[in-house]
């Protein structure tokens, strides 16, 4: 999928809090947006390569920014740090069918209120319906992807939403999308969240399917490479 806009090269310098960084364009630093509210502590290292995007005057209306922050390199790799992407992605992956999990679901619709939650996607198959939580991935150590990076409650209770669902018969799944391609397998962060990691546990033996998936990104596209197994032993 064609990621649009072009971009431009810059350097990490700081992150004053969760959703701003400090980067360098030209010699000269400038507040950028950064989509996702991780840690990120891994990837944002002083002095690292970035990709950031041009924010358009008619957009900046209700913005303290002109930028926003989407790649950051990591050795020959380009990582997106955009939160709101894999949605983009794994709705266009849904309505080309280019996911065989899910292949033979017709996509519903997006955004789906649920009580007093909000899942991603109603998929439908032959009058059966099923709930999806995508959930973005970018921490990686040794080639294992690990989600998440910081402590997620809303994660947890889209979990609990999730089995909650699957007891009751209806069909319900979660999609994890490593925004890199450099992983081979996927395990809950156990010593950072250790609640999301039980909830995920008890999700899947409620009758949750689980998905992962890898991405290869590149600074004008993202493009669905291989699904990867899953392990939820505790570390």
């Amino acid at each position: 999928m064609k990621t649009g806009g072009s971009l431009t090269d810059a350097t990490f310098v700081r992150r004053p809090n969760r959703f701003l960084t400090i980067v360098r364009i030209n010699g000269r630093e400038e507040e950028s947006h950064l989509p996702d509210p991780g840690r990120l502590k891994e990837l944002l290292v002083h002095g690292v390569r970035l990709k950031v995007r041009r924010v358009a005057e008619e957009k900046r209306e209700n913005r303290r920014t002109g930028w926003t922050t989407v790649l950051v390199s990591k050795g020959t790799e380009w990582v997106s740090v955009d939160a709101t992407l894999p949605n983009r992605f794994v709705r266009s992956l849904l309505e080309n069918h280019q996911l065989s999990m899910f292949k033979e679901y017709g996509l519903v619709r997006s955004e789906v209120k649920l009580d007093n939650h909000r899942l991603d996607f109603l998929l439908k198959k032959n009058g059966t319906l099923l709930y999806l939580e995508v959930k973005s991935v970018t921490l990686v150590e040794d080639g294992v992807a690990m989600f998440p990076d910081a402590v997620t409650q809303r994660g947890r209770r889209h979990m609990n939403t999730l089995a909650a669902l699957s007891r009751s018969g209806i069909g319900a799944a979660v999609l994890f999308v490593c925004q890199r391609s450099d992983v081979h397998c996927f395990r809950p962060q156990w010593d950072r969240d250790p609640k999301f990691a039980h909830a995920l546990v008890e999700a899947e033996q409620a009758g949750v399917s689980i998905s992962v998936i890898a991405a290869a990104v590149s600074p004008d596209a993202i493009e669905y490479e291989k699904t990867i197994p899953y392990d939820l032993t505790p570390f």
